[in-house]
């Protein structure tokens, strides 16, 4: 393999006035340490069985210090640091240091969002970031939302709206009566959808096969083309078309304009599943992204992932605030009528959960600190990242780019000239857990999909979302990444040399494809 190309170190970013870096919090003090605990899964689930001893509550404790001593240090040897800057793989960004200290006054609180005698001060606190947050996305005075404990149960929910809302204008009052009457539901959505779109059709009874994905173009946007055609074949009752801003893999944002047409010409629900592009919001020069975002009925969010939140920190947004009378409940021992229309009435019928935590109060507590332009300066360092490593990945021969930078994800692949498809497609593979196990470093694979006669490639992919990152950081880790390719090309070639003296058969070293990278 030739020597990686030198990054260009980008300049440095504009900073929170008051913080040199931005302050991320982390379990892990040791800065020589990589982002995992070195060693294979199993003897780093063993190391850590071992510090707990064996699994039973005992029957007297150790105290407090000695019990957090314990966790703590379980946390420092074999836990993850996701702020260090090699720590790449998912969606899964540090966390800023203001909103785990935040956290714990939420937790010391144990408030309930159910009743507002369950928790006043952290009632307002969730209905002030809904609305910031609706404000954010372009919906009007009518909109509304709420917490959710994640992507998947926000996009389940609004699935559940938006089936309530179809049955509705079918006559069928589908909450008493189930699903009969309602002719053959479906719900529309990118081949490149999250997987938690089928999760909630089959939750919902409409079954994953209800989930009709429609096809991406080039940019992994989907095709309004296709659509078209799929919502008029007669015989269905569509639920709802669910765009993606932000898809995992490519942080592509499907066309929504002219989707929302489709979906207003056909009566369908949209929403928009913006769990990863919602942050692009914070930034003046991302929003443009998400500009056709009010034209929605709903929007999932995830502030666990561009908002540097403590998992988990989703919201559903709704335009309408009616939308969701469906889960209106008024329960005798939490909120009779009487109380309700005394102002006693709290969140109960906004989510499918009773007890559910103030995760508000982290949310409210960051964007209080840091403002738009605080995290919108921050998503940009992060995108500003993303191209840098992309440019690399152009000018080394030992890499490949797969994929364009639209948010904050880099796809590419260690190069194999003359390797066959699936050895290549293995040897990422074997790349990226060597990295894993090394502890070193902490990157992602997913699979590019077929394309122009061209068939699915396993891919390698970083996900930056580390502020305090740095072009050098970004340049070290794919050196580790090209370095390891060469190592498992090496062992690749050891191996078939052995293979052949050991049958008899003599082997050339051009012939087990050394200096194929």
């Amino acid at each position: 393999m030739s020597q990686p190309a030198r990054l260009t170190a980008l300049p440095a970013p504009v900073r929170d006035p008051f913080a040199a870096r931005w302050p991320l919090a982390s379990t892990v003090s040791d800065r020589e340490r990589g982002p995992l605990p070195h060693g294979s899964p199993g003897a780093v689930l063993r190391r850590a069985a071992e510090v707990l001893g064996e699994p039973r509550i005992p029957s007297t404790g150790v105290g407090e210090s000695a019990a957090l001593d314990l966790i703590a240090g379980l946390l420092e040897e074999n836990g993850i640091d996701l702020s260090h800057p090699h720590a790449a793989a998912h969606l899964q960004p540090p966390v800023l240091q203001v909103a785990v200290d935040a956290d714990a006054l939420a937790s010391a609180s144990n408030a309930s969002m159910d009743t507002y005698d369950s928790g006043p001060a952290t009632l307002a606190i969730e209905q002030w970031v809904v609305k910031a947050l609706a404000g954010l996305a372009g919906f009007g005075p009518a909109a509304d939302g709420v917490l959710t404990p994640g992507g998947s149960i926000s996009n389940l929910l609004a699935v559940l709206i938006a089936r309530d809302a179809a049955a509705a204008a079918a006559g069928v009052d589908v909450r008493r009566n189930g699903l009969q009457g309602l002719e053959h539901p479906v719900v529309v959505c990118s081949e490149l959808a999250h997987f938690s779109v089928q999760r909630a059709c089959a939750a919902l009874g409409l079954g994953e096969e209800a989930a009709i994905t429609i096809a991406s173009d080039e940019n992994f946007r989907m095709r309004t083309d296709v659509l078209a055609d799929e919502l008029a074949k007669p015989g269905r009752t569509p639920v709802a078309v669910i765009a993606t801003a932000g898809t995992t893999d490519f942080g592509s944002v499907d066309p929504i304009a002219p989707i929302a047409s489709l979906a207003r010409q056909y009566g369908v629900w949209l929403h928009v599943d913006a769990a990863y592009g919602f942050g692009a919001l914070f930034s003046d020069r991302l929003a443009p992204l998400l500009s056709d975002l009010p034209l929605a009925d709903s929007v999932t969010l995830d502030l666990h992932k561009i908002g540097w939140q403590p998992a988990a920190t989703s919201v559903l947004l709704v335009a309408d605030r009616n939308r969701f009378s469906a889960l209106g409940r008024s329960v005798d021992y939490l909120n009779p009528a009487d109380d309700i229309d005394s102002g006693l009435d709290g969140l109960l019928g906004r989510s499918l959960q009773t007890t559910r935590r103030p995760d508000a109060v982290k949310v409210a507590t960051t964007l209080t600190a840091y403002g738009r332009a605080g995290l919108g300066t921050m998503l940009d360092t992060c995108h500003e990242l993303a191209h840098a490593a992309a440019a690399r990945v152009v000018a080394d021969s030992n890499l490949e780019l797969l994929a364009p930078v639209t948010l904050t994800t880099v796809l590419f692949r260690v190069a194999g000239q003359g390797l066959e498809p699936a050895v290549l497609d293995a040897l990422q593979g074997e790349v990226r857990r060597r990295l894993l196990t090394s502890g070193r470093a902490l990157i992602g694979r997913t699979k590019l999909p077929a394309r122009g006669g061209r068939p699915a490639v396993v891919a390698l992919k970083l996900t930056l979302l580390n502020p305090n990152a740095t072009a050098t950081d970004i340049e070290e880790l794919l050196d580790l990444v090209v370095a390891t390719g060469r190592d498992v090309l090496a062992d690749s070639v050891a191996a078939s040399v052995s293979a052949s003296v050991s049958d008899g058969v003599p082997a050339s070293v051009s012939d087990s494809g050394e200096g194929a990278a």
